[in-house]
């Protein structure tokens, strides 16, 4: 038995040197944790159990050289909340993916699907090793895993960025309810390299797919870290709101601010001149417990803000227009990134607040060549469907279709209220005089004072108070009141069944 401990003894002290001292000191030298560091960093301390430690290559003649086949993983704690967890180790092959460490990646995902676990994976890799992969009969068994494809929001699936990633570690993160990427890390598709040799394009690393175009123009990333520290941290918060598999709620969290609370400040916060802006994440922080507000593609599609905070304890998806960008006017962007967060809410049992201050959507050639027509509709589809708990509260103007797309009447919210300073119309002001009245103005005798009529009259037709009288939406409200008024209608709306929805949204892509 002693020949059999020792023997053991040596290959688990052989497995947890990785890809040898010079790669781990490598990786250290860019300012990165190895593999095992970022889990041990990530989770409750003294409770990973490595599933695969002895794993290696298939491939005969490699097998000393690839501990683990590239990818650390296994089951934790955070927060004292089971998880599993994965982590690509670029010390092995640069965390290339060979057949076993395919198999073991998708055995963690089915045992996570199996026990309701939530999946964390800690990306960077080159992707697929291209050895393993030539040919037909190399390619056949490496095909993308029909597990991820299949996966329906079953359990939350949370990925990060930590290296650069091409393929795999892509793949996943693409394919995740939320990731997060740390800053001087490339995400793509394939590497500077394999594309200079496949099409000529000479191009960076943070051309290709750094943070910036990630954040700006493709918003397939939610969150940015500055550094590895930063990026787990990021990963272990975003988790709090996030139920552990889909059969349950998201977590509750005491708070001490009173859900009562009048807030004063918000009669400063929102001008009631329509013509001025102002910033409604300030709005946001004024209303939620604490003033916390996880803001999630905050660079992408401006002028919507969507986000988690809690009320009262309770996690909810916040989406509000922006003044501050395009007078909150929504664009393609807007549109994308509204029906992303709805589905994940929908998915994962998160309430939904509509906070209103839209002008409309952006026209012209633009907008119709990003196909805005579809892109209204499917932002409208994604509303309609969605069956967790949804509040609607107009802060000024939501204006033609766009009310309906933030949940106005009739879209399935529980309820829409308005404050007195909203504007709720087909059309702005000046646009409907312009239109309605404009031979009226032309023959008027004194066209500029006329012009003053009409816009008055027209602003308090817009008023809520007629949609209110004929219960089409259900109350206006005082400004202060709002958080009250969000946490009361709350706990109504989830008082049968908590905040659980059908999840009819869970197959919806989870990309734009």
């Amino acid at each position: 038995m002693d020949e059999y401990l020792k023997d053991l003894e040596e290959r688990k002290a052989k497995a947890l040197k990785l890809g040898g001292q010079a790669k781990i000191d490598l990786q250290h030298s860019l300012g990165r944790y190895t593999a095992r560091e970022r889990i041990e960093r990530l989770v409750d301390s003294g409770t990973f159990l490595e599933l695969g430690m002895l794993n290696t290559s298939d491939v005969p003649g490699i097998e000393e050289k690839t501990s683990g086949d590239g990818m650390i993983g296994g089951l934790a704690k955070i927060n004292g909340r089971p998880v599993v967890v994965s982590a690509s180790d670029r010390t092995v092959l640069a965390a290339t993916e060979g057949m076993v460490h395919i198999r073991k990646h998708h055995a963690l995902h089915d045992y996570a699907i199996n026990r309701g676990f939530p999946l964390f994976h800690l990306g960077e890799g080159g992707g697929l090793r291209i050895p393993d992969g030539m040919g037909s009969d190399g390619i056949s068994q490496r095909m993308m895993p029909v597990n991820l494809l299949r996966h329906g929001r079953q359990v939350p699936l949370i990925a990060s960025i930590m290296g650069d990633s091409f393929g795999g570690p892509t793949w996943f993160a693409v394919s995740a309810d939320l990731a997060v990427q740390v800053k001087g890390t490339c995400m793509a598709v394939s590497g500077p390299r394999m594309l200079e040799i496949a099409t000529s394009e000479k191009i960076t690393p943070e051309e290709l797919g750094g943070w910036k175009l990630h954040a700006e123009t493709t918003g397939q990333v939610d969150l940015f870290a500055e550094n590895d520290d930063h990026c787990l941290e990021i990963l272990k918060k975003v988790f709090a709101y996030f139920p552990s598999n889909a059969q349950e709620e998201p977590p509750f969290q005491s708070t001490r601010d009173d859900p009562d609370r009048q807030v004063e400040e918000v009669t400063k916060i929102v001008p009631t001149q329509m013509n001025r802006a102002y910033d409604m994440k300030r709005l946001i922080r004024a209303l939620v417990d604490g003033g916390t507000f996880l803001e999630l593609k905050e660079c992408f599609g401006k002028a919507l803000l969507i986000g988690l905070a809690r009320l009262n304890g309770r996690a909810v998806g916040i989406l509000a227009n922006q003044p501050l960008f395009n007078a909150g006017a929504a664009g393609p962007q807007e549109c994308d990134k509204a029906v992303e967060f709805i589905c994940l809410c929908d998915s994962y049992h998160i309430p939904m607040i509509f906070l209103h201050d839209i002008p409309g959507f952006l026209v012209g050639s633009f907008a119709e060549k990003n196909r805005m027509p579809t892109k209204i509709m499917v932002w409208n589809q994604a509303v309609a469907w969605s069956t967790v708990p949804k509040i609607s509260v107009v802060i000024r103007k939501s204006i033609g279709a766009a009310y309906s797309n933030m949940c106005g009447p009739t879209l399935g919210a529980d309820f829409v209220v308005a404050w007195p300073t909203a504007q709720i119309s087909f059309t702005g002001d000046e646009v409907g005089v312009n239109v309605v009245y404009g031979r009226q103005l032309m023959e008027a005798v004194n066209p500029g004072e006329e012009r003053k009529k009409m816009l008055a009259r027209w602003a308090y037709d817009s008023l809520p108070y007629r949609a209110a009288a004929m219960h089409l939406i259900d109350d206006v409200i005082d400004p202060r009141d709002t958080r009250k008024f969000l946490c009361r209608a709350l706990d109504f709306a989830c008082a049968k069944n908590g905040s659980k929805g059908r999840r009819l949204l869970a197959n919806w892509p989870t990309g734009f």
